[in-house]
């Protein structure tokens, strides 16, 4: 594919105009239809969208990208097949499917949005945005295009793709994350949905925005509206979109104590709110404060919240995990258990071969992996 030149750039337009929605609606469908990704959870154009598949889909997407997303989604649909069977799952076992996927209130709100779909409106999924935002965690995107690419409805999305796709087209200058741009950008996507095809249309914007308008080097040379492009006739494609300064992620630190006792290592279920909420992992001492980062701190706060004696703990291994708001640094330790009896609701010991059942955080997973290769090699 050709990239945008940097060293012949087109000659600006005086006075370049918006793009021509009926013009721009043709020829971006057209370029659909050619150039489309196949999807599992995509319908060809002409054919009529599974709303189920559609939702789950949408529901994965949310912050991972497509590549990834396509085998937790044939898994989950071959667990899960309908609104009813999810509804009627038990979350442990909605979360193990969805394990290592991340963001795990996602799969939270899509098992309570599928409960209340079959409570409130008889197993079938909405099909209007207005009702759609009444599901636990459906936004106006979400809302959008589930309205739009199951159903039909001549309704907007706004993702980054499309947000991107829409400041180049315009020339916005503004960054697109400020309230008052993504205002203008909603009501910019609502003019351009059509009536007919809304929801392939919706799909065509990500589409451009995923496999030619890029964030870095756009390929201008095979966009099928370049030509109504403001950005790309004012010569500043790569210039566009502006974005906010970012925060820089917080950094904490985390202390996981793999506790060994006859062949099993203690696991415990998190708390019901909270990041990796409901989920299963080893004692981990959270947020932990410099003095507490030594063997002994970790051999009194096992005796202390566990009511078990152990030998003194060994690091294993160091790694860091990034989450959007922070960088959290694990360090792992592993302890033999002496003495003391395990306080009731604390945990319950498992071997390492036998924790399928248990969904693990991603961090969690790896600290396994770890502790499994070294038992293995013999250490």
């Amino acid at each position: 594919m050709a990239k945008c030149s940097k060293s012949t750039p087109p000659t600006p337009s005086p006075t370049p105009t918006p793009p021509a929605p009926q013009k721009l609606r043709r020829a971006l469908l057209k370029w659909y239809d050619a150039h489309h990704r196949h999807l599992p959870w995509r319908a060809e154009p002409g054919q009529q969208p599974d709303p189920y598949h559609v939702f789950v889909s949408e529901a994965m997407l949310q912050q991972t990208q497509v590549a990834t997303v396509i085998d937790y989604f044939n898994r989950f649909i071959g667990v899960f097949p309908s609104v009813a069977a999810l509804a009627g799952a038990d979350e442990q076992n909605v979360l193990r499917q969805w394990q290592g996927l991340g963001y795990y209130r996602r799969a939270r709100n899509l098992h309570a949005a599928a409960k209340q779909i079959v409570d409130e409106n008889g197993g079938r999924i909405p099909d209007t945005a207005e009702q759609l935002l009444k599901l636990p965690g459906v936004g106006r995107y979400t809302a959008g295009a589930i309205a739009s690419i199951a159903f039909g409805k001549r309704e907007p999305l706004l993702d980054g793709n499309v947000a991107r796709v829409l400041a180049r087209w315009h020339a916005i200058e503004q960054p697109i994350d400020s309230p008052a741009t993504q205002k203008q950008l909603w009501l910019l996507a609502g003019q351009l949905v059509p009536a007919k095809r809304a929801g392939d249309f919706n799909q065509a914007m990500m589409e451009l925005g995923a496999l030619v308008c890029l964030p870095r080097n756009p390929l201008c040379g095979d966009c099928p509206v370049a030509t109504m492009c403001k950005a790309y006739q004012q010569g500043v494609p790569e210039r566009l979109p502006v974005k906010l300064p970012r925060k820089l992620p917080k950094p904490v630190q985390h202390h996981v104590i793999a506790l060994h006792r006859g062949g099993q290592y203690l696991f415990q279920q998190r708390p019901s709110r909270g990041l990796w909420s409901n989920m299963w992992q080893m004692p981990t001492v959270e947020d932990a404060p410099k003095r507490s980062q030594t063997n002994i701190h970790i051999k009194q706060w096992v005796s202390q919240h566990l009511g078990l004696n152990i030998t003194p703990p060994k690091q294993a291994a160091q790694f860091a995990h990034q989450t959007t708001h922070r960088t959290i640094g694990f360090i792992c330790w592993t302890a033999d258990v002496e003495s003391g009896r395990l306080r009731p609701g604390r945990g319950q010991w498992r071997k390492l071969d036998k924790i399928n059942d248990l969904p693990l955080p991603n961090p969690q997973r790896r600290v396994v992996q770890i502790l499994t290769k070294t038992s293995r090699s013999g250490h």
